[in-house]
């Protein structure tokens, strides 16, 4: 009786069931392939990333932006004569001067508002600066002491968002208090903020002054460093501060009840002078500060978690790859494909259930469902309730892993190594007496039970 010729596809069926270099090889393609849609996930993600950014813009907007707070800065504004082919003419001139001591003191007291579904971090801060102005000296302007415009000296502060202001700013300038107005007169240093007109007598040695704010913002609060002297002291219930700009502070304390800092900055320490004329010097890159920052927001997490992705296909499809040598079972491809779909659709299940209820809460629940659903498929295709609990320890104790390194900051990178090596031991240990060159799936099926 002729034999009836098999099929191309019987052929590549046969070959996967009896060479275990060919599984191996599909198993390596399969992971490769379930790579493409975690990077559409890993997509999703900074698309969800992006909108909350943008909520957290129209936050502020209404609000209050990030604040960043210049001055306060004197300046008096001077006529200088020149020679023209007319005759002499004059040019209206400014000059700039800077505190010799700002004192600032500042409480933070933060807020978490919602828009939508996404959580934006907000604060209201009540500063109180003092501080004085050293004798006026227009040796270095090369101006006549006639030509210098006092009636017209006016002190400005920098405030980049105007909309954040929530009170009058009343300025105490030697004996006299103004009530600040809005706008900057000359914008040789400052684009934003308020002014006032002042009254300077020129003969004076020195000239205090003190002013208090009260201003909404989002996430960060910083300041400029115009004193010749500036010392800067803040509070706040806020529990994870992160210091940022050119310098950080003296002295700190971090507690679960919030935290305090205090900076102490120099002229030396910066690179413009305590007085010029016009835009001879810019202030710029010199501001420091702090950020009510989260350790590792909603996003945050989901992103290092898909990164974790190829780690957990690998030790799920070579799990089962040893259940079948170890084991005498058999699994199809096609099998294994659906497997690693379930564990792809976890991060989409955990992406859309933590914008709800939480990144940890989710973590709970998706892997809750995901270890579920496959320790029952694997009871399904493997026969055997005794090996379906063993897969549900397994990846039980996989996502738990996983989940612990996703908790940790500065030792992530620490524990996920000496896990690595603990798994690749464990795959060491098992195949330890396997021989590779003479095994058989057509031995394995032969024995199943």
């Amino acid at each position: 009786m002729e034999e009836k010729q098999e099929s191309i596809f019987e052929k590549v069926n046969n070959n996967i069931k009896t060479s275990v270099s060919i599984k191996l090889l599909s198993i390596g393609f399969l992971i490769a392939v379930l790579l493409i849609p975690n990077s559409m996930i890993k997509s999703l993600i900074s698309e969800r990333k992006i909108n909350q950014i943008e909520a957290v813009e129209e936050v502020s907007q209404k609000w209050g932006a990030p604040v960043e707070i210049t001055g306060p800065i004197l300046t008096i504004p001077f006529n200088r004569t020149h020679k023209g082919v007319d005759g002499p003419y004059t040019t209206k001139h400014y000059a700039h001067f800077l505190p010799s001591q700002l004192d600032v003191k500042g409480k933070l007291n933060p807020e978490k508002r919602k828009r939508g579904i996404y959580e934006v971090i907000v604060y209201n801060s009540e500063l109180s600066a003092e501080g004085q102005f050293e004798a006026l000296d227009f040796s270095n302007f090369q101006v006549e002491k006639e030509s210098i415009l006092w009636s017209e000296a006016f002190v400005s502060i920098g405030i980049p968002d105007m909309a954040g202001i929530q009170s009058d700013i009343q300025i105490q300038f030697g004996e006299n208090t103004y009530r600040a107005g809005s706008g900057i007169p000359v914008q040789d240093l400052l684009s934003s903020g308020v002014n006032s007109k002042v009254a300077i007598d020129s003969e004076s040695k020195s000239i205090p002054f003190s002013f208090d704010l009260n201003i909404n913002g989002t996430e960060s609060l910083s300041f400029n460093p115009i004193g010749k002297t500036t010392n800067i002291s803040l509070a706040s219930t806020w529990p994870h501060p992160s210091f940022g700009g050119q310098f950080l502070p003296d002295s700190y304390n971090i507690t679960d009840n919030g935290f305090t800092a205090e900076w102490s900055v120099f002229d030396l320490n910066r690179n413009y002078p305590q007085q010029w004329e016009g835009r001879a010097h810019q202030i710029s890159n010199s501001s420091f500060g702090v950020d009510l920052y989260q350790p590792v927001d909603n996003y945050q997490r989901n992103t290092r978690s898909a990164k974790y992705a190829i780690l957990i296909l690998f030790l799920t499809f070579i799990t089962f790859f040893f259940v079948e040598i170890l084991n005498k079972k058999r699994i199809h491809p096609v099998q294994y494909i659906l497997v690693g779909l379930a564990l792809t659709v976890f991060y989409t299940l955990l992406l859309s259930l933590s914008e709800q209820v939480g990144f940890n809460n989710a973590y709970l629940i998706a892997s809750t469902i995901i270890v579920g659903m496959v320790s029952l498929y694997a009871k399904s295709i493997l026969q055997s309730s005794k090996l379906a609990m063993v897969m549900f320890g397994f990846f039980t104790l996989i996502y738990s892993f996983i989940f612990i390194i996703l908790q940790l900051e500065d030792f992530a990178l620490l524990v996920g190594s000496f896990g690595l090596v603990l798994v690749l031991g464990v795959c060491m240990y098992l195949s330890r007496k396997v021989d590779w060159y003479n095994i058989k799936s057509k031995e394995i099926i032969s024995h199943a039970s």
